[in-house]
């Protein structure tokens, strides 16, 4: 069984939101509408989106709401103010995101978020329940996985990083399965959107692309990020708070130890990788990149 620790995980999300800010004032400012009174960021993490929406509509009421206090409390101070932040979860239904955000939203925003409720379906719906009429609701869900490694590191087998996306898939269909009372969902966002309501359902897909060598401080976020995903796998995290997306992968939690991810030979790789006092450390090459597409399915409530 896997378990989230969002507590753990706060402070990642807060660097996250912080490392993504022309990402999210890109999409915040597509979203957007001028007639807009009323938005939500459910699930906020961070607050990344919910400050980049408050900037994009001044005048606005922006309401950031997430289930764990402590990560609304990095959200609260990343927003400095501009935005509501409340806490509530998308697990006891449409009600209390209602009473959160006060009244009808004209855009609701939810970043990697639904594939943590156990009826993801049920989520879109109670979401879709939440918006004014002519509404719309934003998913950020999926994508491309994120490319930063060369193909061959002179160091282990070739295709290092294609194979941890692969474990990380086969964690994030145990992390499914492990939620109490989960309901598969067989079929994309779009059709999600459209059973829940709602019309003119559509994806795109967002690329970010950043060229070697990386500035310091994103090769810095980059091998994080990978240090993140391998005590996710690993377990070497717990007792830490070390588990979830995404960045912007599937979420973060723990895992039972004795659930093999990766091979042994693979693990020792990422263990050189990762160790900055070895000759094989990612934080001292110049060949790093950050190449990331991620999809934004939108669907409008009925006037």
């Amino acid at each position: 069984m896997i378990e989230i620790d969002w507590a753990g995980e706060a402070g990642r999300l807060r660097a996250s939101a912080e490392g993504e800010t022309d990402w999210n004032a890109a999409v915040a400012r597509s979203l957007v509408r001028d007639g807009d009174r009323v938005v939500a960021d459910v699930g906020c993490g961070g607050g990344g989106m919910a400050k980049a929406l408050a900037e994009a509509l001044p005048g606005a009421t922006v309401v950031a709401i997430d289930a764990d206090p402590d990560v609304l409390e990095q959200a609260r101070e990343h927003t400095a103010g501009l935005v509501r932040c409340e806490l509530a979860s998308m697990d006891d239904g449409a009600e209390p995101l209602r009473r959160a955000i006060g009244a009808p939203a004209d855009l609701i925003w939810a970043s990697a978020s639904v594939h943590h409720a156990a009826d993801q379906q049920a989520a879109v719906e109670a979401l879709a329940s939440l918006l004014a009429p002519g509404g719309r609701l934003a998913l950020a869900e999926g994508g491309l996985p994120a490319r930063h490694l060369p193909w061959d590191l002179g160091i282990g087998e070739p295709g290092l990083e294609l194979r941890l996306d692969l474990a990380q898939d086969r964690w994030f269909k145990v992390m499914r399965e492990s939620l109490p009372g989960s309901v598969p969902m067989p079929y994309g966002w779009t059709e999600a959107l459209t059973r829940a309501g709602l019309t003119e359902a559509t994806t795109r897909s967002v690329l970010t692309e950043t060229p070697p060598p990386l500035p310091p401080e994103r090769l810095e976020a980059v091998v994080r990020a990978f240090q993140t995903r391998i005590e996710r796998l690993t377990g070497a995290g717990e007792g830490h708070g070390h588990g979830h997306g995404q960045s912007h992968g599937h979420g973060h939690g723990h895992v039972v130890p004795d659930q093999e991810w990766l091979t042994s030979e693979d693990l020792d790789t990422w263990r050189q990788l990762l160790d900055p006092d070895g000759p094989h450390y990612l934080g001292r090459r110049s060949d790093l990149a950050v190449l990331s597409v991620r999809s934004i399915h939108l669907g409008h409530a009925p006037r």
